[in-house]
């Protein structure tokens, strides 16, 4: 039996990589669907567990043999995308797939999968408190946080997309409104 899809989507600081550490740790038979991207890894980002880190000529051959199931340039010459292989490894052995991607990846995901695949989107409670988020991580440049924020308006405009949207204001409440989401979709 093929396992379930859940696709975990946000603005970039709103949670959902938390999120979804969590509930791998959960009992709900979860594998991780490690992305690809082009972008170079950051910090202790290891390849093929994080990440599968290519090369932007890699990434392109990929999207010409048709290998993604769906992939989209975030930023200019910045690719990330889900490789069809990861989805078929995963499910194959019966366990279901859990997901962190960008919006309108889950959107295209969730597009693909219907009914398989449970979408949930996770939103930061004010748009201050993602500011203060992304500035706290201590990664991104001043330039790359005022393209997060600017890009926020536009992801949080896919909300609606989804079949659950979280507001992660106090974690511990995220942390159960998930976990109460993927038992009655796997329930189903």
């Amino acid at each position: 039996m093929s396992g379930k899809l859940f696709i975990f989507s946000a603005p970039s600081g709103s949670g959902k990589t938390t999120i979804v550490r969590h509930l791998l740790g959960q009992d709900f038979k979860l594998e991780f669907s490690v992305s690809a991207t082009s972008r170079a890894s950051r910090g202790n980002e290891v390849h093929g567990k994080d990440y599968y880190f290519l090369s932007t000529e890699e990434f392109k051959q990929k999207i010409e043999n048709d290998e993604f199931l769906e992939w989209e340039e975030v930023y200019e010459g910045c690719f990330y995308g889900t490789l069809k292989s990861e989805i078929e490894r995963i499910r194959n052995k019966g366990n279901n797939v859990i997901f962190d991607v960008d919006v309108v990846g889950g959107v295209n995901i969730k597009k693909y999968y219907k009914d398989d695949a449970l979408a949930v989107f996770i939103q930061p409670p004010s748009i201050e408190e993602l500011e203060k988020r992304l500035r706290g991580r201590n990664t991104d440049s001043e330039e790359v946080i005022a393209e997060r924020m600017k890009k926020f308006q536009f992801e949080l405009g896919f909300a609606d997309q989804f079949d659950k949207v979280i507001i992660n204001d106090k974690l511990e409440d995220a942390f159960q409104e998930a976990e109460n989401t993927l038992s009655e979709f796997i329930k189903k």
